[in-house]
């Protein structure tokens, strides 16, 4: 699934096709992802002009000039793509945008967990979708004592701790990896033990590991790719994600005898680190 660095490196290039644009034509070719369509979508979006495409967590929000915003999710396999003359649509080409430089923007999701909603810019925060989130991992709101004040109480593990979008938004399984290994905190830590002083470790080193991403294009490991099509390449830096057996940077251990990163599984989900260098 795409996390915030994924998002966000999408955000910015339709950003840079879209804002000030008109939506001259929308289609609409299907009745529902994950979840309906918002009612009248096609007549809402044609002849509307965007503001501004921000992130919040990891939704995409297309702010329109009649303060509506378009939440845009994508999923497990969506993706947001433009470009010129893309040629007839493909099987999962869902929502086709064209803006009033020609300019064609297409979601394509295959598995169709995605969705799209629509509401107003001024009840956007208490949406459904958006008000209970915690945090943005970049923004100035989230710090050592904020982070501590959310774990304190909590006895679930900390990697579970972090991907509750309560506790902060947007972070996914392969950044929190990345994130607790570079801090040194096993992931199978209780969350209340990392309060405190493990916390104000940890916070800078989210911000770290999200901005290296960020600047990378975000991770391609299946269907992920920019909105310019490109794929991102952060994952040519993972650390311990997805390198179960293989030593860790700056490893001096025999592995033969460690067996390097460990993979255990926590809520369904693979969790890679190395036992020795994650307290």
């Amino acid at each position: 699934m795409p996390e915030l660095p994924e998002v966000e490196t999408v955000c910015r290039g339709l950003a840079m096709k879209m804002e000030g644009r008109v939506l001259t034509r929308v289609e609409q070719r299907r009745p529902n992802l994950r979840i309906p369509f918002p009612d009248r979508m096609v007549e809402r979006l044609t002849g509307r002009k965007v503001v501004t495409i921000r992130r919040r967590a990891k939704y995409i929000l297309i702010h329109l000039d009649d303060d509506q915003v378009l939440i845009v999710h994508l999923g497990m396999s969506g993706r947001m793509t433009i470009g010129r003359d893309l040629g007839p649509p493909a099987t999962h080409d869902h929502v086709l945008l064209t803006t009033d430089d020609g300019s064609d923007i297409r979601f394509n999701d295959a598995r169709r967990f995605g969705l799209m909603a629509m509401t107003g810019a001024d009840v956007l925060d208490n949406h459904p979708l958006l008000a209970s989130l915690g945090p943005e991992p970049l923004g100035n709101e989230f710090d050592a004592e904020t982070l501590s004040r959310a774990l304190k109480a909590r006895i679930t593990p900390i990697k579970s701790a972090l991907l509750d979008q309560t506790v902060v938004a947007g972070l996914g399984n392969i950044y929190v990896c990345e994130a607790l290994f570079r801090s040194g905190i096993s992931p199978t830590r209780i969350a209340a033990t990392v309060a405190g002083s493990d916390a104000e470790r940890l916070v800078p080193v989210i911000r770290e590991v999200l901005t290296e991403a960020i600047a990378a294009g975000g991770s391609t490991l299946r269907d992920y790719v920019q909105a310019s099509g490109e794929l991102g390449y952060f994952q040519h830096s993972f650390s311990v994600y997805d390198r179960e057996g293989q030593a860790c940077p700056g490893c001096t251990c025999d592995i033969s005898s460690t067996g390097g990163v460990q993979r255990i599984v926590q809520a369904n989900r693979s969790t890679f680190y190395c036992p020795r260098r994650q307290r």
